[in-house]
């Protein structure tokens, strides 16, 4: 053994001479390699090849002890793996037994407990992995105990260990053998908390179809070098025609609007270098129709603007939009007998192609010339030139002459729906022509009363039914296609009131066989589309009126008798136009009002949504108040009188005078539970989702409606908050989005809004009453029911705790005014007064738990314990010594209602210990006047007990073991409740006679109860049997959960 080690030593001495020559350059590596390879010949030819492994590992020991990542020791970590994956040519066995006995042993110290131990032997064998050659020799067994170990390091504590082991099965993942390796990188990638992993995890995944939508995934990534890593794995291992088009448009939409610019670079990259010019050949037009732009519209805009913007789209000499009409002088004599002109048909992505082509030079023009405009000299020149050669390439690819552009619309229109896309997109190149032309501009008009004419495309079902093919609300069917027409009509009709005059003399047309009453549904709603269009686009009332018919005729001989159809679609679209006209009204007329009222009472869903919108438009349009003066309610809404579960207004009996409120209606629509969802709606919509759309916006905007009364706000926002964690609205993702954004926004928008944070003190209780089981007349259930409902509404008080919490900032460009009832502001952060801090909330939980008797429920004990630990989080602040006086005294209180719960009376001494400290004059105590001053602030009716002890109870000691000490209340009857008020017995533990000294015991124990029963509630065992042991427990409860 000594020999060995003699002969050990000096050897070492040589490998650590190399090691530390190889550390300082990555240059000398080879060199260095050749040097040790000569010092393994050597021992081997000598018989001491395992003396230079022995040698060779402990030298490499003081490397797995060196915690800094310093470069020096990542040249030494890739230098040990150069030399252990290389193999001379003369010695190749000779190098295939060290690389197999080096394994084992970085194998070993793999599961080393040191950290860094097991990093380097992770990261050794990761940079051997990388660099070894595809024709070693290594055996089956080693390399699955290389495999099974580098997978258990995945799950390493430590994140960089997991990430050596992930670079370290990378190699392996694509061996389809080793599918348990890409399972584990799946399973990974969702729950991996540290983003160095998660980029190497998607790094390492290979390209197939599992592994696509986990890579697609990330790029919604938090972390932006994980999104760029996405990118580029796209880009490398996944070719354009292995993708999906739905995977294709997600991942240029999502790279192209990055909010990083280097993601956005990457997928431009990857836009550009692999998909455009690799797998396209350059052309964009292929490009175009491999991402289905009649599908995904906005993603064949976003694609082609970008390639437009960075120079990639050039168009060749010769090709214009022209190509594809022949023009007037170019046709035969036969041709122009017929006046057929000689079109060729576009594809989509060739239309969408050439509208994007001429609204980027138009930009490019308008852009220049602007830029003419503000510059002098040679500059101004330069600009003016390019804006002019923009212009002239614009008029060579346009058609020649507005005939021709007319004529190749028409001849799409003609070619069918399969052509509707291609049409459209002609149509918005409508925009970019000149129509200053008499000429032009009647031939134009023309075009356009063809289109306004153009009635809805429909079907003839099995029952010989005719089907509208489209929306059968925006003309044409189509919000596009009505977006597209009107761009054409203001272009042609550019004059003041020239649209409304054109428009209202088609409808005046369409309307006479509806005024007659002869014309079917389709001519309803043709008529009706048209007129939707002309309310939706007209900028007042007065470019409506005196036109070829009276706004007021149309709205008794149209509108009215439409809501009033048998046809559901002439109902609906009747209804909208009902609610635009109410927008262009100077004030809303009394039929307009109630009809859309009716309309949102007892109309199916898809005509209440509809109706609902419009309502809550006309109330923000022209105040509440006045839509109430419309139909003779001078009075204002009693809103705020309402509770969250009931409503004196039944919106289903509207017999007799029926005339309700706006803000009553509306209410109780939204506490209504019973609407109609036999016919489906649109996008997932519902008329609750619309009520509480409605409502948030109400509540948002809130200092713009002063006529509605800030004491319903927290009885609006009780009822939103309710609605957003209900079981029901877990099918409306629209309204959970929707809510979501404004629970963002609502607590911390501006200073203004220092009425949300009292909004929310004022809900928090109302909330909890209505959520938890059990309590107020709540229903409960089985204990796993029951269990849930008090999980949720705990969620609910952190949610509106955090929402209390968020800062409120003061507006920067906020005007100068009256700063007598505004919040102060310190640093720009508003303090909120009392009533809408943290303070007045802690004041309302306190009142509400010390207003439960002595014995409750074990619905009400959960209640009280849940509501005090929310309390204990409370922060209160210096300035409001009065609140921390109150709070003071009634934590005490508060504190004897959770004296069974050890942790959370705990929390409650250590709250009033702040709150001590906080105390300017902790001697001093509150006057009675002061502490209602403070309550008729928080408007709360609460009598403060002026003898509360000024100490806070203690922590019950625990109760002996000991036989003889003990002593229960026994229960008469094991099914009884808590409220059982049968007398019970106390007896002793032990059977037979009692002694004097047990009788004086007894006695001892009768008058301690008796004295302390007006200190402190008591606690009967029994009802610590029955406590739940936190608010969420399954116990069964009795029959008041």
């Amino acid at each position: 053994m000594d020999k060995g080690t003699e002969e050990e030593k000096p050897l070492m001495l040589k490998i650590a001479q190399i090691l530390d020559e190889a550390r300082a350059s990555n240059a000398i590596h080879n060199r260095k390699c050749k040097e040790l390879y000569a010092l393994r010949s050597k021992a081997a030819s000598s018989g001491s090849s395992s003396i230079f492994f022995t040698s060779f590992c402990k030298t490499l020991l003081p490397l797995f002890a060196f915690q800094r990542r310093a470069a020096s020791a990542e040249r030494i970590v890739r230098f040990v793996s150069a030399f252990a994956t290389a193999r001379e040519p003369d010695r190749a066995s000779e190098s295939d037994a060290f690389l197999d006995e080096f394994l084992r042993f970085l194998l070993t110290a793999t599961a080393a407990s040191n950290r860094t131990a097991r990093f380097r032997a992770c990261q050794i064998i990761s940079e051997i992995i990388m660099q070894l050659p595809d024709d070693a020799e290594v055996s089956s067994e080693l390399w699955d105990e290389v495999i099974d170990c580098m997978m258990l390091r995945a799950g390493d504590k430590i994140p960089v260990i997991r990430t050596v082991a992930v670079r370290a099965l990378s190699r392996f993942a694509s061996d389809c053998e080793n599918s348990d390796i890409v399972d584990l990188f799946l399973e990974m990638l969702p729950v991996e908390q540290i983003v160095e992993v998660r980029k190497t995890i998607v790094l390492s995944l290979p390209p197939s179809n599992v592994t696509a939508q986990a890579i697609i995934d990330c790029t919604l990534d938090v972390s932006e070098s994980v999104r760029k890593a996405a990118y580029c794995v796209l880009a490398s291992k996944f070719p354009l025609q292995s993708l999906s088009i739905k995977h294709r448009t997600l991942i240029l939409q999502r790279g192209l609007a990055d909010r990083s610019l280097a993601v956005s670079k990457e997928c431009l990259k990857l836009m550009k270098d692999e998909w455009l010019n690799k797998c396209c050949n350059r052309d964009p037009l292929v490009l175009l129709k491999y991402l289905d732009v009649e599908t995904y519209e906005m993603v064949g805009e976003s694609v082609a603007g970008a390639l437009l913007k960075d120079g990639e789209i050039k168009v060749p000499e010769g090709e214009s939009i022209r190509q594809y009409i022949l023009s007037n002088s170019e046709r035969t004599e036969e041709n122009s007998e017929r006046c057929t002109p000689n079109i060729q048909l576009m594809e989509a992505e060739v239309a969408l192609y050439w509208r994007m082509m001429c609204r980027h030079l138009q930009m490019e023009a308008q852009e220049k010339g602007s830029d003419a405009a503000f510059t002098m000299g040679t500059e101004a020149a330069v600009y003016a030139a390019e804006a002019t050669d923009n212009n002239d390439h614009l008029e060579r690819i346009l058609p020649a002459t507005i005939s021709d552009y007319i004529d190749l619309v028409k001849f799409h229109i003609d070619a069918g729906p399969n052509y509707r896309f291609a049409c459209r997109q002609l149509l918005l190149l409508g925009a970019m022509l000149d129509f200053s032309d008499t000429t032009n501009r009647k031939v134009g008009s023309t075009f356009v009363l063809e289109l306004l004419h153009k009635p809805f495309d429909h079907e003839v079902d099995e029952y010989g039914n005719m089907v509208v093919i489209g929306d059968g609300i925006n003309l044409g069917g189509d919000r596009d296609w009505a977006d597209a027409v009107y761009g054409l009509a203001s272009k042609v009709h550019a004059a003041s009131g020239e649209f409304e005059e054109v428009v209202l003399r088609v409808v005046e047309e369409l309307a006479r066989p509806c005024r007659e009453r002869t014309a079917n549904f389709m001519q309803w709603l043709h008529c009706l589309a048209v007129f939707g269009l002309c309310l939706e686009k007209a900028r007042s009332y007065l470019s409506i009126k005196g036109r070829a018919i009276e706004p007021a005729e149309l709205l008794q001989s149209l509108l009215l008798p439409a809501a009033k159809h048998s046809h559901l679609d002439v109902q609906r679209i009747a209804v909208r136009c009902l609610g635009l006209f109410g927008l262009l009204e100077i004030k809303p007329s009394e039929e307009l009002v109630k009809q859309l009222k009716f309309s949102f009472a007892k109309g199916p869903a898809p005509i209440s949504i509809v109706a609902c919108k419009a309502l809550f438009d006309l109330g923000m349009w022209h105040q509440p108040q006045e839509v109430d003066r419309a139909i003779g309610q001078n009075m204002s809404s009693q809103l705020q009188d309402y509770d969250m579960t009931s409503s004196p207004l039944d919106i289903s009996d509207t017999d007799g005078n029926w005339n309700p409120k706006l803000l009553d209606l509306l209410y109780a629509g939204l506490i209504k539970d019973d609407w109609d969802s036999s016919l489906a709606s649109e996008e997932n919509e519902s008329v609750q989702g619309a009520l509480g759309e409605g409502f948030a916006k109400i509540l948002l905007l809130s200092e713009n409606y002063k006529s509605i009364p800030a004491r319903s706000n927290p009885l609006l926002l009780s009822k939103l908050i309710t609605l957003y964690f209900s079981n029901e609205s877990k099918e409306l993702q629209r309204l959970k989005q929707c809510l979501s954004v404004f629970f963002e926004h609502y607590p911390s928008l501006s200073a203004n809004h220092k009425e949300s944070s009292k909004c929310i003190s004022k809900a928090f209780i109302p909330v909890m009453h209505s959520m938890w089981p059990g309590i107020n007349g709540n229903a409960g259930g089985s204990a796993p029911v029951v269990s849930n409902m008090r999980k949720r509404a705990v969620q609910v008080s952190r949610f509106m705790l955090q929402m209390m919490q968020a800062p409120l900032y003061a507006k920067e460009t906020e005007v100068e005014r009256d700063t007598r009832d505004q919040p102060e502001v310190i640093d720009g952060i508003v303090e909120a007064p009392l009533e809408s801090g943290e303070e007045g909330l802690a004041i309302r939980i306190a009142a509400e738990v010390t207003a439960f008797p002595t014995k409750k429920t074990p619905a009400e004990r959960s209640y009280v314990s849940a509501l005090c630990r929310i309390l204990v989080l409370l922060q209160f602040r210096l300035s409001e010594q009065g609140a921390i006086q109150l709070m003071r005294r009634l934590l005490i209180r508060v504190a004897e209602s959770v004296l069974t719960e050890k942790d959370l009376l705990k929390e409650c001494r250590q709250m009033a210990d702040r709150l001590k400290a906080l105390d300017k004059h902790p001697d001093v105590e509150m006057s009675q006047d002061q502490a209602n001053l403070i309550f008729g602030r928080l408007e709360l009716d609460f009598n403060l007990d002026s003898n509360i002890s000024a100490e806070m109870p203690h922590t019950p000691a625990p109760c002996s073991s000991r036989p003889t000490r003990t002593r229960r209340r026994v229960r008469h009857e094991e099914g009884s409740s808590d409220e059982d008020s049968s007398p019970t017995s106390v007896v002793p533990n032990s059977v037979g006679p009692m002694s004097a000294r047990s009788q004086r015991a007894s006695k001892t124990a009768a008058l301690t109860k008796i004295t302390t029963a007006s200190r402190a509630p008591t606690i009967d065992e029994d009802d610590e049997e029955e406590e739940s042991s936190g608010v969420t427990s399954d116990e069964g409860s009795d029959g008041s959960d």
